[in-house]
């Protein structure tokens, strides 16, 4: 029988189990959890650099018990070179190599916002030790995991030309065998850097020149300049009620709206009376994804530029009309191409019951591919999803921020839990999430269980085009056939695909246990004590 991992002290979800040992090291030394997720944070960038990195965006939510839950946006901007007019005569901008490098990397600056609450909390824990174990990793090697090893292999080709990438990543100019040694120890002298001069130092000391001179010498639209205009933002959540509790997301650029609006609208569909991952669950979530992701494929982009407030769509009137709207037998019409992406989840929770959901992104799987020689960081390509059409929230600009998949959830239950909860995978993170939220809150199944049961996934996900619904293998064949013969276009897939994402879970229960889930698709431990 699966089971959650049991925790009273504190505990750390990753998908990658040296991260989450660095985090509970930190929470057992006396660290709280923000300080637990910088540490993680850092170690995940060195042992899955396929996912997420440095060089690339984040996103924090973290609630104190008593207290309103606090956002960090801590995604970059394009840079002032990266206007259309670089791209002229393409009609799209690329998605490897210097030109798709086009936006400021802010997941550092997302650390250093996250540390100033820590701090505020009476976190005292030195950057130095926080970083600890990312510099030895980074230095002295770790055993590449089998999902570092199969992607590399399967993009080698394609990223091999781009300026950086095979000499960091390729072993003899193919992908590290699963379980070998793999080091960047220019990304370690990177890491110490940081640990001696402060996170600052990313984006206007000594290490900025550096990544500025990198830049340049590459040919990417990034500058010093950009580099020191970057910061973080403290953002207020948006949340949504329902009638187990109310959850919160990040506010545009992300698709926190998108993920809050499908859970609004399965509450008011109602499944307490149906079967777990039987047709009508399935159908019902697959059908509010499609008018939430019409919403967001519309509209979504830098809030700057946005026509229109995310926050509306969470309005009990325009849940319960578009609720109205969904048919409880029949497939809307589909496909609508959307965002592709990969990224990592994390969750931490303290013993005072401070929680964390963190999300860390590079974009597609090694962002841009662009090395940087001198800091060994991996520049992402989010900017390369801006459009070079006229009009819309998501047109390349400089100085504009892009629209992001990454959304990290936090959800305060009507029964005293507190759950933070997650996964990677571009369009399938909202659908993977109201999966997750529907299994252990209103089927009451056992985290372990609902995280490692088979999924589903409408539209595009980490390294895929198809459109279709893919249905993962375990499903009941009489849900599929429903399902097809409900109009959705179904899609078989193999049991723990990489493409329905590597989520995780935490959760605090009102007498202080913890339980905590990972991803069998991922390489992910629940660290706890």
């Amino acid at each position: 029988m699966l089971r959650a991992a049991d925790g009273i002290r504190g505990m750390v979800v990753a998908p990658h189990g040296l991260a989450a040992s660095a985090g509970l090291a930190v929470l057992r030394e006396g660290g709280n959890a923000i300080e637990a997720m910088v540490a993680a944070a850092a170690a995940i960038a060195v042992v899955y650099p396929h996912m997420n990195g440095l060089g690339g965006d984040g996103f924090w939510l973290i609630a104190a018990p008593d207290a309103a839950p606090v956002g960090i946006d801590a995604c970059g901007a394009t840079g002032a070179a990266a206007a259309p007019e670089l791209y002229r005569g393409l009609t799209e901008i690329p998605a490897r190599g210097p030109l798709a490098a086009n936006t400021v990397a802010g997941t550092v600056s997302g650390w250093a916002a996250a540390l100033e609450i820590a701090a505020a909390w009476g976190g005292r824990m030195p950057l130095e030790r926080l970083l600890e174990d990312a510099v030895w990793l980074a230095g002295n090697g770790f055993p590449a995991s089998d999902n570092q090893a199969a992607t590399t292999a399967l993009k080698a080709a394609e990223l091999a030309p781009v300026p950086g990438f095979a000499q960091t990543f390729l072993v003899d100019g193919a992908a590290p065998a699963p379980g070998s040694g793999f080091r960047n120890p220019a990304l370690a002298e990177t890491l110490r850097s940081l640990a001696r001069n402060g996170l600052d130092d990313f984006y206007r000391g000594r290490l900025a020149r550096r990544i500025a001179a990198d830049l340049a010498a590459l040919g990417a639209p990034v500058d010093a300049d950009d580099l020191a205009r970057h910061r973080a933002l403290r953002r207020t959540p948006l949340s949504v009620d329902l009638a187990s509790g109310r959850v919160y997301n990040m506010p545009p650029p992300t698709q926190g709206a998108t993920a809050l609006m499908i859970l609004g609208l399965i509450d008011r569909l109602g499944l307490e009376d149906e079967e777990p991952d039987g047709f009508a669950h399935v159908h019902l979530i697959v059908e509010a994804t499609k008018r939430a992701f019409l919403l967001r494929n519309a509209h979504l982009g830098d809030p700057a530029t946005m026509e229109i407030d995310a926050a509306d769509w969470l309005a009990p009137e325009t849940l319960d009309e578009t609720a109205r709207g969904i048919d409880r037998s029949a497939a809307a019409p589909w496909p609508q191409a959307g965002p592709d992406g990969d990224t990592i989840w994390m969750g931490a929770i303290d013993q005072a019951g401070r929680a964390v959901s963190f999300i860390q992104s590079l974009y597609w799987e090694f962002g841009s591919g662009l090395v940087l020689p001198e800091t060994g960081l991996v520049w992402q390509n989010r900017g390369s999803g801006m459009s070079l059409a006229d009009g819309g929230p998501n047109r390349l600009a400089p100085g504009r921020k892009p629209f992001h998949t990454l959304n990290p959830p936090l959800a305060r239950l009507a029964d005293g839990r507190t759950m933070v909860f997650g996964t990677m995978g571009g369009e399938g993170q909202p659908q993977t999430q109201a999966a997750l939220y529907s299994r252990i809150v209103t089927f009451g199944q056992d985290p372990q269980a609902a995280v490692a049961a088979p999924r589903w996934l409408l539209g595009r996900a980490w390294g895929e085009e198809t459109t279709s619904l893919r249905i993962e293998e375990g499903f009941g064949g009489e849900t599929v056939d429903a399902l097809a013969a409900a109009g959705h276009e179904v899609e078989e897939v193999p049991a723990h695909s990489d493409v329905m994402g590597h989520a995780g879970v935490a959760i605090r229960h009102a007498d202080g246990r913890l339980a905590g889930a990972s991803d069998p698709r991922s390489n992910g431990a629940v660290a706890a004590w």
